[in-house]
């Protein structure tokens, strides 16, 4: 009896296990693909949320020189030194009337970007310490333990100014139109992420 029962005891064959671990196979990749495609989003919709901080700063950083260039404004002055009126002028600067303005899209800066010190409203030229450089992260400000800039990764800001019109008494004002950009590789994407707005803000002139 325990001869026939021993006979009849069954196990699993071969196949039947190559088959369970191809099963389990499949189900713990696929398990695998979700969480890292989910842990993939989670940190690209925090960078694309830390970038958008980055580029609120410059432009609240930009309304703020602007607004103090205007109450400090006066008909030909072109001075206001050690004020953030005379940090305007350095802006000025770098926004002429006929510069070119990069495609959305590219993370190449053109010669005439800049980045501004949102801790201290300083004008910070892309030339030497400063210059917009590869993000190894997200786009961002990287400051010192003493608040100066030491690099702008992947973010910058190009600037073209309105034409004097002289119509309808429309020379003593103008604008500048300031294109905020950011670039930067983010995990699970192929090409950069890339992010801008346009801020314009007027100035008195003549």
């Amino acid at each position: 009896m325990q001869i026939i029962n021993h006979r009849n005891t069954r196990g699993d064959t071969l196949i039947e296990v190559l088959f369970a671990v191809a099963v389990f196979s499949l189900v713990a990749v696929g398990s695998l693909s979700i969480m890292n495609q989910g842990a993939a989003t989670a940190q690209r919709s925090l960078e694309i949320t830390l970038v958008r901080q980055e580029i609120d700063a410059q432009a609240e950083t930009l309304r703020f020189l602007n607004s103090s260039y205007i109450q400090a404004y006066q008909s030909g002055l072109t001075s206001y030194p050690g004020t953030p009126a005379d940090e305007w002028h350095l802006i000025k600067a770098e926004a002429p009337a006929d510069a070119n303005i990069s495609q959305l899209g590219t993370c190449t800066p053109p010669a005439n970007s800049f980045i501004l010190n949102t801790r201290t409203a300083k004008f910070v030229s892309p030339v030497g310490n400063g210059a917009p450089i590869a993000a190894k992260t997200y786009s961002q400000v990287v400051y010192d333990n003493f608040d100066n800039v030491t690099s702008a990764e992947g973010l910058w800001i190009e600037a073209i100014s309105s034409d004097v019109d002289n119509s309808n008494n429309q020379g003593n004002a103008g604008y500048i139109d300031f294109h905020i950009r950011a670039c930067w590789d983010s995990p699970g994407q192929s090409v950069p992420l890339t992010m801008g707005t346009i801020v314009r803000l007027y100035e008195p002139r003549g």
